[in-house]
């Protein structure tokens, strides 16, 4: 596994951010469970343990974070404490994924670490990202997924974002406050260098 000190950061402007392909190299994976699960999300079920697991054999391949890397993740905005108590730690954005306006739960848009000692980095969850205004200009209402309503950033932000909505699912690292809440109560930043901004 590689360690903070040894990742390069590639950092994006806001500019480039817009005005990417939107194209990606990575392929949804339809396995039974996911599959399934698909199913029932348009059956309307709320299946949260579903989706949980959904994002579990999704990411599972990111535990190293040389595959996150190599597949277009990247570190942006170093690592996210909270406002109080817990952070939200180092997001991994896929930017293409960002750019296509549209929510797959097999294909999250942005992967989560928590820095530990030594520059090891631990998968904690997965966050999925689209730009308000895009969304905005095809759907009727805000996003959901598999029963999980985004929560809204308006612009101006601390990530220097336009409007964007999000959802957090903290599937590798249990949160205490709930599965799909924006801040994690147990995870950290103290381990962050901060070499890599």
């Amino acid at each position: 596994m590689k360690t903070v000190g040894q990742m390069t950061v590639l950092a994006f402007p806001l500019g480039a951010l817009l005005w990417m392909s939107a194209s990606s190299p990575l392929q949804a994976r339809q396995t039974p469970q996911v599959a399934a699960s698909h199913h029932a999300m348009a059956a309307g079920e709320r299946l949260p343990g579903a989706l949980v697991d959904i994002v579990r054999q999704s990411t599972e391949r990111f535990r190293d974070v040389s595959v996150a890397l190599a597949e277009g993740y990247s570190l942006q905005f170093g690592c996210v404490s909270g406002p109080d108590t817990g952070a939200m730690g180092m997001h991994f954005v896929n930017f293409p994924l960002v750019l296509d306006g549209e929510i797959d739960a097999t294909r999250p848009e942005i992967v989560i670490y928590e820095p530990l000692p030594g520059g090891r980095l631990r998968l904690i969850g997965a966050d999925y990202l689209v730009l308000a205004d895009a969304w905005n200009a095809k759907n009727p209402g805000p996003p959901q997924l598999m029963g999980q309503l985004f929560h809204l950033f308006e612009a101006p932000n601390r990530f220097g974002l336009p409007s964007f909505y999000t959802l957090h699912v903290w599937a590798w690292k249990e949160n205490p406050t709930g599965t799909f809440t924006n801040w994690h109560q147990n995870v950290s930043c103290d381990a962050f260098s901060g070499r890599d901004q």
